[in-house]
């Protein structure tokens, strides 16, 4: 079975997605998620001049030749557009062989390991009221984990509070930071002392609202020094955290262990990581408790199995990166690795926009606060070519930072 196409499809219907499709000479179809928010169109250059052409001809049942065939072959190794053109790919071929064989992708990578991946959803407030809505309208949709994020006083927008973002070209609420439709970054301020003193009490006020059953997760979004990073996760163990999120920027994997010998704080990193490489310290050590690397940025399903396969080995766990700017490809991708990983831990879910989900069709069951995979063969993706072509690329981009004197900071 050749591939006999590789089309790069760039989809804006609320925000931009870069989608793969590849055809077999037998017509079979695959669908692969490449995007990367704000660099949307380095993946799609990367897969159209340089990566479809290399595909044509090749048998599409040899997912690991080719895997190999675009990293080792193309010399410049890793990096988030790379191993996102890999992943689309990779994740491409891993459908086409699950509809060639009619079983919906998961019986491929071994069948169930569980009866659906447990999810987590964002909720938010710029103050505690706020905050308590929030939270109570995800466990009204019948969430059991919730990521919290809060105002902090004294700045006017912080990450992943959705009243003070700016949506992307609607305005309202928005539950996750959107790349903004604009032709330069926005710019946003940061105190990480004003932070430290907010957060703790934050985390008392809803456990004392919601109870000590509910799952919360919180995310530092790589803002801390490691020092830093210690101290929140040591202010924040009474109130037992599922766990604590990109505390400090990990590129620096050393740093890890300072964290880790001051606090028990369950640790998740590696949003930003693309490979098994990035992961070798802090999973060898045992420096975090999750991997946070999505099938979309870490080469596909291959590429994720292969580093989760290196994490079981030290009883780490998988919470992959999952919100919007993750297509319904890449989510149905997740959770089919996800409900066969025996390593599973829990999976970042956000709804998408109406529209989005009119172009790619997923068929993800949601219920009891988690994620099913369609029994539909393949990934369960009935992607709309026609509609998407309505919705055309718009420029985007994510938000910058800097600190109250000006110095440009991790945002």
């Amino acid at each position: 079975m050749r591939i006999d196409r590789a089309d790069v499809i760039v989809t804006s219907p609320g925000r931009n997605f870069v989608t793969l499709k590849i055809t077999t000479s037998d017509g079979v179809t695959g669908f692969g998620d490449a995007t990367l928010n704000g660099r949307e169109l380095a993946v799609a250059s990367c897969l159209r001049d340089h990566v479809a052409p290399l595909l044509i001809g090749r048998d599409a049942h040899r997912i690991e030749d080719t895997w190999q065939y675009l990293y080792r072959g193309g010399y410049w190794r890793r990096g988030p557009v790379t191993m996102a053109a890999i992943a689309a790919v990779d994740t491409a071929l891993w459908d086409i062989k699950a509809k060639a064989a009619g079983m919906p992708l998961y019986q491929l990578l071994g069948g169930e390991s569980r009866e659906r991946c447990q999810v987590y959803g964002h909720a938010s407030g710029r103050e505690l009221p706020e905050l308590f809505d929030s939270i109570r309208a995800h466990l009204d949709l019948g969430f059991t984990a919730v990521r919290v994020q809060t105002g902090v006083p004294g700045l006017p927008s912080v990450y992943g509070v959705a009243s003070s973002s700016a949506a992307g070209d609607g305005g309202g609420r928005y539950d996750y930071e959107p790349a903004r439709r604009s032709a330069r970054p926005a710019e946003e301020t940061w105190d990480t002392r004003a932070y430290l003193r907010h957060v703790p009490s934050v985390f008392e006020a809803v456990r004392n609202e919601f109870g000590p059953d509910l799952a919360l997760l919180h995310d530092a979004h790589h803002r801390l020094t490691p020092i830093q990073a210690a101290r929140l996760g040591r202010s924040l163990e009474p109130y037992d955290l599922f766990w604590l999120e990109d505390v400090t920027p990990a590129e620096n994997q050393e740093a890890l262990r300072l964290v880790r010998s001051r606090t028990t704080t369950p640790l998740a990193i590696g949003e930003v990581f693309n490979t098994i490489w990035d992961y070798q310290t802090l999973i060898s050590e045992q420096l975090i408790d999750y991997v946070r690397s999505p099938v979309t940025h870490a080469g596909g399903i291959t590429g994720v199995r292969r580093i989760m396969d290196y994490a079981a080995m030290y009883q780490i766990k998988s919470g992959m990166h999952g919100p919007t700017d993750v297509s319904p490809v890449g989510m149905s991708a997740a959770v089919h690795l996800g409900i066969a990983l025996h390593n599973f831990g829990i999976q970042e879910y956000m709804l998408h926009d109406e529209r989005t989900d009119e172009v790619f069709g997923p068929t993800v069951e949601f219920a009891d606060g988690g994620l099913r995979p369609s029994q539909e063969p393949g990934l369960g993706i009935n992607f709309d070519e026609q509609l998407a072509e309505k919705y055309p690329y718009e420029p985007a981009y994510l938000p910058t930072n800097r600190l109250q004197d000006g110095t440009v900071h991790d945002w």
